[in-house]
C-alpha cells in the first residue's frame, strides 16, 4: 500500500511526465528515476504504517464487539435495552474498520 501526501503526488507526477518525455527522446535522466523510486519507497513506508494501525483498530474493534455481546448475554433484563443497543453500535465500528482495512488493502 502506498500513501502518498498532496506534494509527494505533484512531484512524482512532475517527474513521471518528465521521465516520459525523456524516455520517447531516449535519453532518461537516472536522476528522476531515482527520485521516483525514493517517492515511492517513503510512501510505501508510510502506506504500511498506516495499514498496521487500521489492523490494530479493527482489532480494538473486535475485542470491543466480544466484551459488548458478553455484556448483553449477562445483562439483567431492565439492562438488556442499552445493552443490545451498545453492541449494535460495537458492530457499526467493526464494519467501519473492516472496510477500512479492506479499501487501504486493495488500493
Amino acid at each position: 500500500m502506498y500513501s502518498y501526501t498532496r506534494a509527494e503526488s505533484r512531484e512524482r507526477n512532475k517527474l513521471f511526465r518528465k521521465g516520459f518525455k525523456q524516455a520517447l527522446a531516449d535519453c532518461v535522466d537516472a536522476k528522476v528515476t531515482a527520485r521516483i523510486h525514493a517517492i515511492d519507497q517513503v510512501a510505501a513506508e508510510r502506506g504500511q504504517r498506516e495499514l498496521t494501525a487500521l489492523h490494530e483498530v479493527q482489532a480494538t474493534a473486535r475485542q470491543e464487539l466480544a466484551r459488548a455481546k458478553a455484556a448483553e448475554r449477562t445483562a439483567p433484563r431492565t439492562d438488556k435495552a442499552a445493552a443490545r443497543q451498545a453492541r449494535k453500535q460495537a458492530e457499526e465500528r467493526v464494519r467501519l474498520a473492516e472496510r477500512a482495512v479492506h479499501k487501504a488493502e486493495r488500493g
